[in-house]
């Protein structure tokens, strides 16, 4: 599954971690690799091992000036292409001194980098948010302590919207006063259907809607790990990455983001604020953990009142800390083997599966699915539609190749 995820554009860390030239080196780890992400001089952000080819020093003790990393041990230094350019002390072997890089990239606000073989690095990722300018996303992220794919499967799960987010949604500012709750809250037993894609998967959600409609709610699963959620009114359009760190954590990003205008000043105070998607991180903690307030240490600032009270279904506050309470409960790795899945775990048996298959394909030889980022321009959306309509048809003409189109949300 590793070599499976080197094969994509893998987001690393938020530029603005490295955001001036020659700034602090930043430890990164990503899939298991201890790295160190840093900005050169020339303003061009560098992925390379943490650790100096001499004597295993972390060089993130080192200095980053003049274009590279300089060991603070014995002096060594470390381009962005992970060159050795000096040894002070025997010039003649700075050649074979290198360190192991990753080209990257930075899109969307994120330094993205690709791990894989560099014969098959694939064009950069065209998701919609991550090809508009600065001013219309926002870019968050969180830590989460689980597996990747059991957060990931919470992002692909729109069945539990109407339960473990059903009261905070009227009052959240990323979420209130639009008419797609009262067919949330109405009718909790969506049914799915599936459609696989060249880019992944898309994810029709079908409730009740009016006497004579159907409310579908679209999701997009991008493959291996970007999620689009279903639009809410006229709020902004939101979306998740799941990144493994390692087999027992996850980096989860949190995007939201207008298609065709900048984001407005209100929106951005409640999104740094830790509304909707996003969260309030531990204080005090250096340096930054990304981890939430409400975190496993101390369950979550559950509130047993505001659960009786039916202000937090679950008793625990903030979109993303419910999903992760729930998620990381399950155990860093849950045991798959003793689930009893139901019809709506449709969706994420088919993700399974897609990435098992291409696993085990690409072991054979067989090249990953989802390589051609202009598939990836696709949008979530909501919609109304006549009783026993095929929502595909439309979705094929409404929320594909979506550059110029109108956003669909209710």
């Amino acid at each position: 599954m590793g070599d499976l995820m080197r094969r994509y554009w893998v987001p690393v860390l938020g530029a603005s971690e490295i955001a001036e030239p020659d700034s602090p080196q930043v430890r990164v780890q990503i899939m298991g690799e201890k790295l160190l992400a840093f900005r050169d001089t020339e303003g061009k952000p560098g992925l390379i091992d943490e650790f100096c080819s001499h004597r295993g020093v972390s060089l993130f003790f080192g200095r980053n000036e003049e274009c590279g990393i300089r060991c603070a041990y014995h002096g060594l230094k470390f381009d962005r292409t992970g060159a050795c350019v000096d040894v002070p002390s025997a010039p003649q072997v700075a050649d074979r001194m290198r360190i192991k890089a990753y080209p990257c990239i930075e899109r969307g606000g994120i330094v993205w980098a690709y791990m894989g073989p560099p014969e098959k690095q694939p064009a950069p990722p065209e998701v919609e948010w991550c090809t508009l300018p600065e001013s219309h996303v926002f870019v968050s992220k969180r830590l989460q302590q689980s597996n990747y794919l059991q957060a990931m499967e919470g992002g692909i799960d729109t069945a539990h919207v109407s339960y473990v987010h059903k009261y905070e949604v009227d009052i959240d500012p990323m979420h209130q006063g639009v008419k797609a709750l009262d067919y949330i809250k109405a009718d909790g037993n969506v049914v799915f259907d599936i459609e696989k894609n060249p880019f992944g998967l898309t994810l029709y959600g079908r409730r009740n809607g009016d006497v004579d409609t159907d409310y579908w709610r679209i999701t997009q699963w991008l493959f291996p790990w970007f999620t689009l959620i279903p639009p809410f009114g006229d709020h902004a359009l939101g979306g998740h990455v799941w990144v493994p760190i390692d087999d027992e954590n996850c980096w989860a990003w949190s995007i939201n983001y207008r298609p065709a205008k900048p984001l407005n000043d209100h929106e951005l105070a409640v999104m740094k604020a830790g509304k909707g998607i996003h969260v309030t991180y531990e204080a005090g903690v250096f340096p930054m953990s990304w981890r939430p307030k409400a975190n496993r240490d101390n369950d979550y600032l559950i509130d047993r009142k505001a659960q009786k009270d039916k202000r937090a279904y679950s008793g625990i506050f903030g979109f993303s800390e419910q999903d992760a309470s729930l998620q990381e409960s399950m155990g860093p790795i849950q045991d798959r083997t003793r689930e009893l899945l139901l019809p709506t775990d449709k969706a994420i048996v088919m993700a399974r599966r897609m990435l098992q298959e291409a696993a085990e394909g690409l072991a054979q030889g067989i090249e990953p699915p989802a390589l051609d980022a202009s598939t990836q321009q696709v949008r979530a959306a909501g919609v109304l539609l006549p009783k026993g309509q095929d929502p595909k048809p439309w979705a094929k003409d409404k929320i594909q190749h979506v550059t110029g189109k109108p956003v669909y949300s209710l």
